[in-house]
């Protein structure tokens, strides 16, 4: 160990046990007039270039180990390292391990091969900032910073994953944070930091964070958007930036918040509110209607004018099974095309997905399979549900609607008002961080700007 102050040879063999396996690990032994020094490091994930014009030319300009230690304790990011565990582990970061006879010292050379700022791609906006999350902690600060001009931001590091050792950074104003919900959130972090072996994404940490394993609903927003990212920290929320991940997880988060685009705030006034009820009304769509339809056809007829109810029934007089099989075929269809459109290469996934909904509704309504209102009763469902701003909550009104079907083929109308007010009993019962979830967690204040209800 380093404390024991072990010669060059010493730690050479103990790092060659640990990483000399690999045909990436580099020793690259530097020796001048008798004086020796000893680089290790990944040549993968390490800027060789930089390693040679920064360390090995001045080596062997400078002559003198003396002088080139106090050399590199000038270079930003040098560390100076007494622990073999901790010097590993820089390295496996891809910094550069510096041995000298006595002393050992670490300097970043970390070389990403695809680090540059991307558009979003996710959530688009139309007038809005284009800029997007990267996969590089340090940009991602960078651009955070450039847009949340606050000294009391505050930033803190962590690992996480027991094998991956993956970089969290914890972003919050100090002003405006809740102590509480920040408190609360540090013990979480430490409980399962370690509890699993491998955490890549803020998908998995925001699954491992929810307090319920199996909640229906997100509790936490994802976003690649950095302007949304400031706007939540100047309204006291918490980011997590998670290294390798081009998505933030925000905290706490409630309904509202799902439902709101960045758009929003972009657009006059009106707009923006005309915009915002747009968005519920097609909520509303996406999960009553199949329901709806379902109930009013098979139990409630009479409820339609009668030339809908004649046109109705003059369009299911070929179809051969129920109603509720009807819908649910359609929806499954349905789901399987939007599927198919994430998971088909992007040059032709859109036509794709097109051409087969076109060629899937034409050919089932002249085979006597689906009436004609069902593909348009359909279309306006799978439309109305994309109209969610934040991808989770999308995923989870697409599972509500079959569960609010379900219980409407049961008992017709009485079950779809039952299924509805369910579903609003769960949404209360849930909190993020002690925030009720369908609170309005975003107020207005007299000037017309956003921010966090009191």
């Amino acid at each position: 160990m380093f404390k024991k102050k072990n010669q060059i040879a010493d730690i050479k063999a103990l790092f060659k046990k640990e990483i000399g396996h690999t045909m990436d690990a580099v020793f690259q032994d530097l020796e001048i007039e008798g004086q020796k020094v000893l680089l290790v490091y990944l040549s993968s994930i390490c800027d060789t270039e930089k390693i040679q014009s920064d360390l090995v030319k001045p080596f062997f300009e400078i002559s003198q180990t003396d002088q080139f230690a106090q050399y590199l304790q000038s270079l930003n990011g040098v560390k100076e390292y007494a622990e073999f565990d901790q010097a590993l582990k820089e390295v496996m970061r891809g910094s550069v391990l510096i041995l000298f006879v006595h002393a050992a010292y670490t300097v970043n050379f970390k070389n990403y091969i695809s680090q540059g700022v991307q558009d979003a791609s996710v959530e688009t906006t139309i007038q809005g900032p284009q800029t997007a999350l990267s996969e590089d902690l340090g940009t991602n600060l960078n651009i955070i910073r450039h847009r949340y001009h606050q000294p009391s931001l505050t930033v803190e590091k962590n690992e996480i994953g027991s094998v991956s050792g993956l970089e969290m950074h914890l972003l919050y104003d100090a002003k405006k944070v809740d102590p509480e919900v920040l408190g609360n959130l540090r013990e979480k972090i430490e409980e399962i930091k370690y509890s699993n072996e491998i955490i890549q994404s803020a998908g998995e940490f925001h699954r491992l964070l929810t307090p319920n394993k199996r909640s229906l609903f997100p509790v936490f927003m994802i976003t690649e958007r950095t302007d949304r990212i400031a706007l939540n920290l100047s309204q006291g929320k918490i980011v997590l930036l998670m290294e390798g991940s081009p998505f933030a997880l925000i905290l706490p988060a409630v309904f509202y918040d799902f439902m709101s685009s960045m758009e929003d705030f972009y657009q006059p006034y009106w707009v923006g509110k005309f915009l915002h009820g747009l968005r519920y009304f097609g909520l509303l769509i996406s999960l009553i209607l199949p329901g709806l339809y379902v109930a009013l056809a098979s139990y409630n007829p009479e409820v339609f004018q009668i030339q809908l109810a004649l046109g109705i029934a003059g369009s299911r007089s070929s179809v051969p099974y129920p109603t509720y099989l009807e819908v649910l075929f359609m929806l499954l269809m349905m789901e399987l095309l939007t599927e198919a459109s994430i998971r088909l290469p992007k040059t032709i996934g859109s036509t794709a997905t097109t051409v087969g909904g076109l060629i899937l509704g034409q050919a089932a309504t002249e085979a006597g399979l689906v009436s004609n209102i069902m593909i348009i009763l359909v279309s306006a469902v799978a439309i109305s549900n994309f109209v969610i701003p934040i991808n989770e909550m999308s995923f989870s009104m697409r599972i509500v609607k079959y569960l609010i079907l379900f219980i409407s083929t049961l008992t017709g109308m009485i079950g779809l008002i039952v299924g509805l007010m369910g579903l609003v009993v769960y949404l209360v019962s849930l909190d993020s961080f002690g925030h009720p979830y369908l609170r309005v967690f975003l107020g207005e204040s007299k000037d017309g700007k956003q921010g966090a209800a009191k």
